[in-house]
């Protein structure tokens, strides 16, 4: 048995505890939740940041205020309120406050351009848009600056707010994807996520009243808003909140604020063990972290960095019902299903068609499972159990468009992820590639992550992005990295470095950068370069192109020949 089982189980067993205790009650929703604390807590610090800090009890009255301000408004159950604010304090109290009465808030990212914020605005089917005060107004639609909304608030004094019929099962957030695939889609999420969310990583992490946790991730993202604010606050802990993520002051603002957790997501801790040490960070007080996407090589390099502290990996989606916990520390691992979930079969592998980018099925009709180490789309069995649902978006297309039905018997239904993965013998889940991101060569499957791991172990890489491009007169897509890199990179001895890899898989073009553009969740835009390709006229970044086992400097001559057809790849 693995060594960390018997505290895996623990951790489990508490998070399996905590949250069906928190979700008895169907009228015990997260503003209810924190009433509840609020009587407990009282004027211990809940939420602090350098602009503003919230005791328990203040985070209660102030979303009681909005609650009775949103009535003002003749806001009722089902209306929604769009909030485009950077991360504050007074941000998670705002939709708390909304929520309690039934209203639905739509969590919009401060940095839209104007298309993006008319389109989000109409997916989120809003009566009026609540900014901080620095969002431009968009035409034909009512905006109200936040600190405006709390002055009227506040004139209405503190009468009881009366007692209302919002339900666990209630819908409460709206939460954009980020649009990967598409526009953004409105994620609907309900009050029983919310509780639930909150209470099981407080049990799965074991988060006490003396920890605070910095949080530094965007609040209009289920990790950020909802994870990373809820969970401390359960049994009584704290949360710093930074306006934004900044590599520099990290642990000056970890020291500074006593902290003892984060939440992260990959390219964060990939930032930070890039960042050179400080005299802060060797005082820092971290012995936990929790978040998701974190890369084998940083999760060693953070380990060697930090020291012994405690990594909880997870997998999950704001809409989707397939959840993975890592609790063991399985270096790489996403994580894998707790025993007690297991059984009820909930995600499911199926192999997977490449040129048609969907699930391949048999001679009978129905999907095929993977076998151990066999990568395959990973999908959520949709069912009446709460653990099952899928809520989908505000767009019942697109809602359906996230469905495979007739899986394995006619009739049965599941939600696809989108995510391929592998699971190995011991019942760890392992990413692959995202659906989209795999591509074919030479009639083989390119699995970009695998390829990009590569390209991460040589001298010299910072951080890497692979990506097929379209070859004119050529099938399939042509492997191209893009590197970001640092003092020791040499082109030649990274050719030499990624032979290892089959020959169809080694990256037929490699674009040499000192910067990656990202997106406010720290994803490449890969979109932006895979639409560049190889062109010499669109890129000023070096380009080479593999010619034998060297690259070789990809001029507008060898682009004419290779787009014309006269060079052989």
């Amino acid at each position: 048995m693995n060594a960390a089982a018997p505290r895996a189980s623990r951790a489990w067993l508490a998070a399996l505890e905590v949250s069906t205790r928190a979700t008895r009650d169907p009228l015990r929703i997260l503003p209810r939740a924190v009433d509840e604390w609020a009587a407990r807590f009282g004027d211990k610090p809940a939420l602090l940041s350098d602009r503003e800090t919230l005791t328990f009890a203040q985070l209660s009255r102030l979303s009681q205020t909005i609650g009775r301000w949103a009535l003002s408004r003749d806001l009722r159950k089902g209306d929604a309120v769009a909030l485009q604010m950077r991360n504050r304090p007074a941000y998670f109290a705002l939709w708390l406050g909304l929520t309690r009465v039934g209203v639905i808030a739509a969590l919009l990212s401060p940095d839209l351009a104007p298309s993006a914020l008319a389109h989000a605005l109409g997916v989120s089917r809003a009566r009026l848009l609540v900014v901080d005060g620095d969002a431009p107004a968009p035409p034909d639609f009512e905006i109200l600056a936040f600190d405006a909304l709390l002055a009227q608030a506040e004139a209405l004094g503190e009468a009881p707010l009366p007692p209302f019929d919002v339900t666990l099962d209630d819908k409460a957030l709206r939460i954009f994807t980020s649009g990967t695939t598409g526009l953004p889609k409105a994620a609907e999420v309900s009050h029983r996520r919310l509780v639930t969310w909150s209470h099981w990583f407080a049990g799965l992490a074991g988060l006490k009243a003396d920890d605070r946790l910095y949080n530094c991730l965007p609040m209009h993202h289920s990790v950020g808003g909802v994870v990373a604010v809820g969970a401390p606050l359960v049994n009584g802990g704290s949360v710093v909140i930074a306006e934004k993520f900044s590599a520099s002051r990290f642990f000056d603002d970890v020291a500074r604020f006593d902290c003892t957790a984060f939440q992260y997501i990959g390219e964060l801790c990939r930032y930070l063990v890039a960042a050179p040490g400080s005299e802060a960070e060797k005082r820092s007080k971290l012995r936990l972290a929790i978040g998701n996407g974190i890369a084998p090589d940083v999760w060693r390099a953070m380990l060697d960095r930090l020291g012994p502290i405690r990594v909880v990996e997870f997998y999950a989606s704001t809409e989707g019902n397939v959840w993975l916990y890592n609790v063991e520390g399985e270096i790489g691992a996403l994580g894998r299903l707790p025993p007690l979930l297991a059984a009820r079969e909930p995600l499911a592998l199926v192999k997977f068609d490449a040129d048609a980018q969907a699930p391949s099925r048999g001679l009978d009709g129905f999907c095929q499972r993977c076998g151990d180490d066999e990568p395959g789309e990973a999908l959520g069995r949709i069912g009446d159990d709460p653990g099952q649902r899928f809520d989908g978006y505000s767009q019942q297309d697109e809602t359906e468009k996230k469905i495979l039905r007739d899986v394995f018997q006619p009739g049965d239904a599941w939600m696809r992820t989108g995510d391929l993965m592998r699971r190995d013998a011991a019942g760890f889940y392992y990413f692959v590639d995202r659906v989209g991101d795999t591509f074919r060569w030479k009639g083989e499957n390119v699995a970009t992550m695998e390829v990009t791991n590569a390209c991460l172990a040589q001298a010299g890489v910072e951080d890497a992005l692979v990506y097929g491009v379209a070859v004119p007169g050529a099938e399939g897509r042509a492997g191209m990295a893009l590197v970001k890199t640092r003092e020791g990179f040499d082109v030649q001895a990274f050719a030499r470095g990624v032979a290892s890899l089959p020959r169809y898989a080694r990256p037929l073009f490699l674009r040499v950068t000192s910067q990656i553009a990202t997106t406010e969740t720290h994803k490449p835009k890969r979109a932006v370069y895979v639409a560049e390709g190889f062109d010499p006229s669109r890129v000023s970044d070096p380009l080479y192109v593999l010619e034998g086992e060297a690259y070789v400097t990809l001029d507008a001559e060898r682009y004419s020949a290779i787009v014309g057809g006269a060079a052989r790849l």
